[in-house]
């Protein structure tokens, strides 16, 4: 397994491109990745209270960071 697709949903939840992350939740082979934003873009949408929405976030950066980790990378790479 690649990591492009984790690449790929950092990428579109820095930018907040939520059609992009949509699309990639569906057409991702790993079942957890696509749980995760599935509850963060439903938090987003349909959550009020801010720290709900901020949690959902944090659980799938915890994710993609460990994903990260699973690979053999010691951090989560920079591309300038």
């Amino acid at each position: 397994m690649s990591t492009l697709d984790y690449d790929k949903a950092l990428y579109y939840m820095n930018r907040l491109q939520l059609d992009d992350l949509l699309v990639l939740m569906i057409r991702t082979n790993d079942d957890f990745l696509s749980k995760k934003i599935e509850r963060y873009l439903h938090a987003l949408y349909y959550e009020t209270d801010y720290q709900l929405v901020e949690r959902q976030q944090d659980s799938l950066y915890h994710y993609l960071d460990n994903a990260y980790l699973s690979f053999g990378f010691k951090e989560i790479p920079v591309y300038s």
